[in-house]
């Protein structure tokens, strides 16, 4: 075992749990709010379209990225599984592998974000007074991929060890620096959405910087070594075998995202400036709720490494509990609070608040379960399953939201039926991750009591 894994020694999953997700959900907030003060200046100070030719473009940026997201989540799960059994040398492998191709696939992110960004708007049907809007945000934010991979890996890297909180004051460096320079570029220098997507990349860059220095001044066995760094070839394997399965189902995921986005905008910017604001509101439930999605994947990679079986049930459902009582609370605070949470974004606009509301009523107070779903999906990821999660979201989420679209709501054209294509989703594919949790995790506790009393 390891001694210096504070989760593998820790007496209450429960309390080292609440440890392990606070810095997280402080860390996704203040991402949220660095990202919301983007939204408020873009609303308050920048052109009538501008807040919608940037919501125009979270759906996209997400499908691209999300393929990369995957692959640190390979990185994240071969760590503390590594780490959990304390192979050192396996972690440093890992490690001088992560970011080399970190670097390689955000350079492939820039170049087609830079190269094919408004032939995607065009194909989303983005409205011809916010399309040049975009895909100028797009093309400059895409700039910052390389500096975006290299901080999630590092972070991810942090975070299959335990250690969420230098994360945390990384972001709230960088996110102080991208809310100064939205300030300056956007009211002092009138340059719009390319102000605002400016101050993204220079954040982006800081975060970067943070996570590699500190890495190369750590002292533990995730230490980074520039000169050291290169790709063994059998830990990228098995990077990959977790990571592109997982960065397939985010991509996917995306993709269904994109498709209800594309349904926005088919009602104009008015509903879309509503739903981007509404969104927005979202992702502080979301980012809440995925912390306990890192615990769970980080805790059970490390019981699995450990060989503590005993640990992964307690952990999937403490996460399930906690997940619930966030996500839950939070989605019906949200919705009592819509009005004046919504005019934060869009002051004085009665008519894009209430759009807006239209979406809240649907996914705030469902919202919880989206949250036990990634639950699962971090679980079953943690046992070192990533084909099952992904296969289970093709079907569950992305195969019944496009199906959704192109009958029910190509029927019954409202914004009422495009969301409640959302918790539907959720609720099936959760069933679904729960029965496929318990058949992987007995067949692989079957298979570790059969090697233990055959080593006996």
């Amino acid at each position: 075992m390891n001694s210096d894994s504070k989760i593998l020694n820790s007496r209450s999953i429960v309390k080292s749990t609440i440890l392990f997700a606070l810095p997280l959900i402080a860390t996704g907030i203040l991402q949220l709010l660095f990202n919301a003060a983007d939204i408020v200046v873009v609303g308050n100070f920048a052109s009538p379209t501008s807040l919608a030719a940037v919501g125009a473009t979270s759906a996209l940026i997400n499908l691209i990225i999300s393929l990369s997201q995957g692959i640190a989540v390979g990185v994240s799960v071969i760590v503390a599984h590594n780490y959990g059994a304390n192979d050192k040398r396996a972690v440093y492998e890992t490690v001088h592998t992560a970011f080399p191709v970190s670097v390689v696939v955000g350079a492939i992110i820039t170049v087609i974000g830079v190269l094919f960004s408004r032939a995607f708007l065009t194909f989303m049907e983005t409205p011809s007074d916010v399309i040049d809007l975009s895909t100028t945000y797009m093309q400059i934010y895409f700039l910052g991929s390389i500096a975006s991979l290299i901080y999630n890996f590092g972070a991810s890297i942090l975070r299959a060890v335990g250690d969420t909180k230098n994360p945390l004051i990384f972001l709230v460096i960088a996110g102080i620096v991208n809310v100064i320079l939205n300030l300056i570029t956007v009211i002092v220098f009138e340059m719009d959405v390319a102000g605002v997507a400016i101050a993204t990349v220079a954040s982006q860059v800081v975060s970067a910087l943070l996570v590699v220095l500190h890495l190369m001044r750590s002292t533990e066995c995730v230490k980074l070594s520039l000169r050291q760094m290169r790709i063994y070839k059998s830990k990228l394997v098995s990077i990959l075998k977790i990571g592109i399965p997982s960065g397939l189902q985010g991509f996917l995921f995306s993709f269904s995202n994109v498709i209800i986005q594309s349904s926005v905008n088919s009602f104009g910017s008015a509903v879309m400036a509503g739903n981007t604001a509404a969104s927005n509101i979202e992702g502080f439930i979301w980012i809440s709720m995925n912390a306990f999605h890192q615990s769970a994947l980080t805790f059970t990679g490390q019981f699995m490494g450990a060989g503590r079986y005993e640990k992964i049930k307690k952990t999937l459902f403490t996460n399930l509990i906690m997940v619930f009582i966030v996500g839950f609370g939070m989605g019906i605070i949200a919705y009592i609070l819509r009005y004046p949470l919504l005019n934060i974004y869009l002051p004085g606009e009665t008519k894009r608040i209430e759009y807006g509301i239209s979406r809240m009523a649907v996914i705030t107070v469902t919202y919880f379960t989206c949250g036990i779903m990634d639950v699962l999906t971090g679980a079953i990821r943690g046992l070192g399953n990533s084909i099952v999660p992904m296969a289970i979201t093709v079907l569950g989420v992305c195969g019944i939201r496009i199906l959704w679209i192109y009958t029910i709501f190509a029927k019954f054209h409202t914004q009422f039926i495009l969301y409640i294509s959302y918790p539907i989703s959720w609720i099936i594919s959760f069933l679904v991750q729960l029965a496929a949790y318990f058949i992987i995790f007995n067949m692989i506790k079957k298979r570790y009591e059969q090697h233990r009393v055959k080593s006996i």
